[in-house]
């Protein structure tokens, strides 16, 4: 059991935070899962590239020179915590850095890496890769499912607040008539008592 902690070179809480959101999906990229398993990202490209069949698309997609740029300039604004990770996508070959756009691994595609490195690091550490995956799904599936609840609430609060928007404003009207009420019409002229000449 000490040597498992020994080798555990990267925490739990690190692992979640290299769950990111690409093209809608949450991915974690080859620098972070090649530290995560403990073998240089150049040769857990290699491993991959020989095992590319293992790969379909819903598994593994390199970013486009576009999303680099994006993930590059996120990390760079990020905070302390992501310093680590930006030194890793700009160094992570042993050849003075990267000279292809990083790949991103669904959970699906992140178990299979390790299946594809067989090493016994590998597949210990991609069960905490897997839990997650799990747990970033689950939290989104809560805030999601608590986005619809606040959304039903707000429909219903609105429905009320017509009905009572409409009821102050009735009250507020029966109101300014009792305080400002209309004119009266004048009374008719009285008759003038006496005998009147017929115009």
């Amino acid at each position: 059991m000490a040597s498992s902690k020994k080798t555990l070179v990267v925490s739990k809480g690190q692992i979640d935070s290299m769950i990111r959101s690409i093209r809608g999906v949450r991915v974690m990229l080859d620098s972070d899962l090649a530290k995560i398993y403990g073998v240089p990202t150049f040769r857990f490209n290699e491993a991959i590239k020989r095992n590319r069949h293992r790969f379909p698309a819903d598994f593994m997609f390199q970013l486009t020179a576009k999303e680099s740029g994006a993930l590059r300039s996120q990390i760079a604004t990020g905070s302390k915590s992501r310093s680590m990770l930006k030194s890793q996508i700009a160094t992570s070959s042993s050849h003075g850095g990267r000279r292809s756009h990083p790949y991103a691994f669904t959970e699906y595609g992140a178990l299979m890496a390790a299946n594809v490195l067989n090493s016994e690091r590998a597949v210990q550490m991609s069960v905490f890769v897997i839990r997650a995956f799990v747990k970033m799904r689950e939290t989104l599936l809560g805030t999601h499912e608590l986005a619809k609840k606040l959304a039903l609430l707000e429909k219903k609060l609105t429905g009320r607040l017509d009905v009572h928007e409409a009821a102050i404003v009735k009250v507020l009207q029966d109101l300014m008539q009792i305080l400002n009420p209309p004119p009266l019409a004048p009374d008719p002229p009285q008759r003038k008592i006496g005998f009147q000449r017929p115009a």
